[in-house]
């Protein structure tokens, strides 16, 4: 079997987002310049350093952003009012809610206060359904970053038998319809499903998105597949490190540094056994923000497509 193609998500997320820098331009030579507002209640580190760099982005494509950091102690109606003014200015284009929020808060009741004109994320109701029904609208990052890596690495979908595990209304759902949308047969499995490796084997392209480090084997592939890994799983263990990166001397290197290494859904040893696959890091986690400010442009574009000054 011939050596499998990388799917580099970094060279493509620069692919993306250098196409969305001539979009801004066009639009600011026309006097609109995107706004996105991102909204990040309490202080979780993790979370911080995503939006920093979802901000830092806006920055370098020209788009403008503003971070509105309410205390984590903040009701749900408090947080509703900032939706609704948010809402209500012409300048904001995109509007993201950065997940996930403290308890005592309706994340339903806030992520449906978007205007899905605005609902950058692709979670309203309103975006669901132009996505089942294929319809335009804004589609959820990840996935739609997905079907970018297929489209640009002439990674033909139609006709094919396409296997998505995970059934999450930010991931696995929505992937199964673009998917579906594309002319795929489309299968989703989860954690109910009989017979997993007898319906993964099947799969000419199989999307991982469970949150299980290594869940997928080599011998749930089928043989030339393309391997799709949404996972982002941090392994804290040596021995775990040792099993899954049993010759890597970087990893094993890394994680004598700091303790931890990332691992996706798929045991890199199934890797050697597709056409083509998704490295974790590197892959699909670098698209989401390249998507974000697309879904940011595209926004702008059908908002505010009448205005010329």
């Amino acid at each position: 079997m011939s050596t499998p193609q990388i799917l580099d998500g970094i060279a493509v997320a620069s692919e993306i987002k250098s196409e969305v820098a001539l979009e801004v331009a066009a639009l600011t030579a026309r006097g609109i310049t995107p706004g996105l507002a991102v909204i990040l209640v309490g202080n979780v580190a993790a979370s911080e350093i995503y939006v920093r760099s979802k901000v830092k982005t806006c920055g370098e494509l020209g788009i403008y952003s503003e971070m509105i950091t309410p205390p984590e102690s903040i009701a749900t109606e408090e947080l509703l009012e900032i939706v609704a003014s948010l809402n209500a200015r012409n300048e904001i284009d995109g509007i993201l809610i950065q997940l996930p929020l403290p308890t005592h808060v309706d994340t339903k009741r806030l992520l449906e206060a978007v205007s899905p004109d605005k609902d950058v994320d692709g979670f309203h109701p309103v975006n669901v359904g132009r996505l089942v029904s294929g319809q335009p609208g804004l589609q959820p990052c990840t996935p739609a970053g997905v079907m970018e890596v297929l489209r640009r690495r002439n990674l033909p979908v139609s006709g094919k038998n396409a296997v998505v595990i995970g059934r999450s209304d930010i991931v696995g759902k929505p992937m199964a319809m673009l998917l579906l949308n594309a002319s795929a047969t489309v299968t989703i499995c989860h954690s109910r499903t009989a017979n997993l490796p007898e319906v993964t084997r099947q799969a000419d392209i199989l999307v991982a998105a469970i949150g299980r480090p290594g869940f997928v084997t080599p011998e749930m592939v089928k043989p030339g597949a393309v391997l799709i890994d949404v996972g982002i799983n941090r392994l804290t263990d040596q021995a775990e490190v040792t099993r899954f990166f049993p010759n890597n001397e970087p990893r094993q290197a890394l994680f004598a540094k700091r303790g931890s290494v990332v691992i996706g859904d798929i045991d890199p040893a199934a890797f050697p056994t597709s056409s083509a696959y998704t490295p974790v890091p590197g892959g699909v986690g670098a698209l989401t923000i390249a998507m974000l400010m697309s879904n940011t442009v595209k926004a702008a574009t059908l908002r505010r497509s009448g205005i010329n000054s």
